[in-house]
């Protein structure tokens, strides 16, 4: 019998590069404020959910405004998000992703999704992935935002599978504690430097060779270089 484990996604910055959206109706909103807004600051929102990442950018440019006026820039800022994800297809899916996605799913490995974004159901139809995932768990479905675990071990109770057996790529600092806090085989997309608190660090998914992925699916401890 194909022993199971769970493999938790993230959307921006895993699966696909929407960060490069988020920055832009950002900075479009810190404008307005008259805040400084730049690619650096933009990290400190990687993770982050929508009410967080507007009150990271008033605390930058130590501003105070009532909550009627938060919420018509969060709704601003999930309009101009939105309106820029008319377009998107296939071609926004980041390098390897797919390979790895179809080689689980050959391998009948359960998969979600465990995103800080309201909008991952969407994306994932208009890149034409959403079949892959056996669960989606987003901000839609959770309390506390990351690095709290709770995305992350929502998806593994719906693939029931333990936490232990759970393996979670992230992109962001906050996403990597998240899924070491549940205990979770953490494997960290992008800059070893930025994400040394993962177990594992690829600078893609095409970095990620498939006896890897199945010494994970057997013990969760592979050995790099396999």
């Amino acid at each position: 019998m194909t022993q199971k484990k769970a493999f938790i996604f993230d959307l921006d910055g895993v699966i696909v590069d929407t960060a490069k959206y988020h920055f832009l109706a950002w900075k479009k909103i810190a404008t307005e404020l008259g805040i400084e807004f730049t690619e650096e600051h933009n990290e400190l929102l990687k993770g982050v959910s929508r009410v967080r990442s507007l009150d990271i950018i008033l605390e930058l440019g130590n501003k105070k405004v009532s909550q009627e006026d938060k919420n018509k820039w969060l709704t601003q800022k999930n309009e101009d998000y939105l309106s820029q994800l008319v377009d998107m297809d296939a071609s926004e899916i980041l390098p390897g992703v797919f390979k790895v996605l179809q080689f689980l799913k050959e391998k009948n490995q359960p998969i979600a999704l465990g995103s800080a974004s309201k909008n991952a159901r969407p994306i994932l139809e208009k890149t034409g992935i959403l079949s892959y995932f056996d669960a989606v768990v987003d901000g839609n479905d959770v309390t506390n935002a990351k690095p709290d675990p709770e995305v992350f071990l929502i998806a593994a109770e719906l693939l029931k599978v333990k936490p232990e057996d759970a393996i979670v790529f992230e992109d962001s600092v906050a996403g990597i504690q998240a899924a070491n806090i549940a205990m979770m085989t953490s494997i960290g997309i992008g800059n070893e430097t930025i994400l040394h608190e993962a177990k594992y660090v690829f600078r893609d998914f095409n970095a990620i060779n498939q006896s890897f992925l199945e010494d994970l699916i057997k013990n969760s401890n592979p050995k790099l270089g396999n």
